[in-house]
C-alpha cells in the first residue's frame, strides 16, 4: 500500500509541473542566422486604411487647393488621431485637384511618388509624405495586457507586439500562437511556435495592420479555468480518501 501512495505522490509532483520544453522562447536559437532574416518590410495600403499625407513646398501659397478638405474630421475632433484620407472600397483616395487616386495594394513609397508626380504638374518642388495612421495590433488571451496597439512607425515583429502586451503569462502556450490576418478580402490563419526560430524567416515575423494575435493557454492554464478536471487536484482527492480507507480498516 504504501507503494501505491509513493506512486501516486510522484504522479502528483510529475503532473504538477511545466517542462523547461515548455517554457522557453527559442530554444534552438544558437542555429539561427539573424543576416539571413529579412529585413524588408514595407506595409501595403488596404482598403479602408486611413492615411495621413502631407504636401509641402517652398511656396505654401500655390499648395492651398491641395490643403482644401483634405482630412477626414471625426466629429468635433474628438478623435483627432483619426484624421486622414480614408481608402474607399474600391482602393482609391479622393485628393484635391487631381481626384481619384488608386493607392490599395501599393507601398507608402509608391504613393508618395505617384502624388507627388500628379501634383508637380502644378507644383515643381513639391513633396510628399505618407503614413498609415490605423497600423494597428490586436493581442489577445493568455498575455499580461491585452489590448489594442498602435504602432506608429508601421514596424513591427511578433515578439516585439507580444512584448508590447507585456509578454505571455506563465499560462500561455508557447508553441502555439494563432495570427489571424485579411488580405485582399481572405482571411489567413497561422500557427506560430515560439519555442523555436523557424518563424523569424516566415511571412508572419512582421505584423500587418489589423492582424490578431492569440495566445491559447497551456493545459494547466485550460485546468485552472475549470474546463477539464485538474488531474493534480484529483489524484489529491484520491490519494486523501484511499488514506482515509486504510486507516479506518486498520
Amino acid at each position: 500500500m504504501k507503494n501505491i501512495l509513493s506512486l501516486l505522490i510522484t504522479v502528483l509532483l510529475i503532473s504538477s509541473c511545466a517542462s523547461k520544453k515548455d517554457i522557453l522562447y527559442f530554444q534552438d536559437s544558437e542555429v539561427l542566422d539573424l543576416a539571413k532574416i529579412n529585413q524588408d518590410f514595407d506595409p501595403i495600403i488596404e482598403t479602408n486604411d486611413i492615411l495621413h499625407i502631407t504636401i509641402s513646398s517652398i511656396n505654401e501659397e500655390v499648395l492651398r487647393p491641395f490643403l482644401k478638405g483634405q482630412q477626414i474630421q471625426q466629429g468635433n475632433n474628438q478623435n483627432p488621431g483619426l484624421d486622414g484620407y480614408l481608402v474607399n472600397v474600391d482602393g482609391t483616395i479622393s485628393f484635391p485637384v487631381i481626384g481619384d487616386v488608386n493607392v490599395a495594394g501599393h507601398t507608402r513609397d509608391y504613393v508618395e511618388d505617384l502624388l507627388k508626380e500628379k501634383i508637380s504638374i502644378y507644383v515643381k518642388d513639391v513633396v510628399v509624405d505618407v503614413r498609415i495612421m490605423n497600423f494597428e495590433v490586436t493581442v489577445l488571451g493568455e498575455v499580461k495586457q491585452p489590448g489594442v496597439y498602435n504602432i506608429k512607425d508601421e514596424r513591427v515583429t511578433l515578439p516585439e507586439a507580444l512584448a508590447l502586451a507585456g509578454d505571455l503569462t506563465e499560462d500561455g502556450k508557447r508553441s502555439t500562437v494563432t495570427i489571424i490576418r485579411e488580405q485582399n478580402g481572405v482571411r489567413k490563419v497561422s500557427k506560430i511556435d515560439l519555442t523555436n526560430t523557424e518563424f523569424f524567416n516566415s511571412e508572419f515575423y512582421f505584423l500587418k495592420q489589423n492582424d490578431l494575435v492569440y495566445v491559447e493557454p497551456s493545459n494547466k492554464g485550460v485546468k485552472k479555468s475549470g474546463f477539464i478536471p485538474d488531474i493534480p487536484a484529483l489524484l489529491s482527492l484520491f490519494t486523501v480518501i484511499l488514506t482515509t480507507v486504510i486507516l479506518l480498516t486498520n
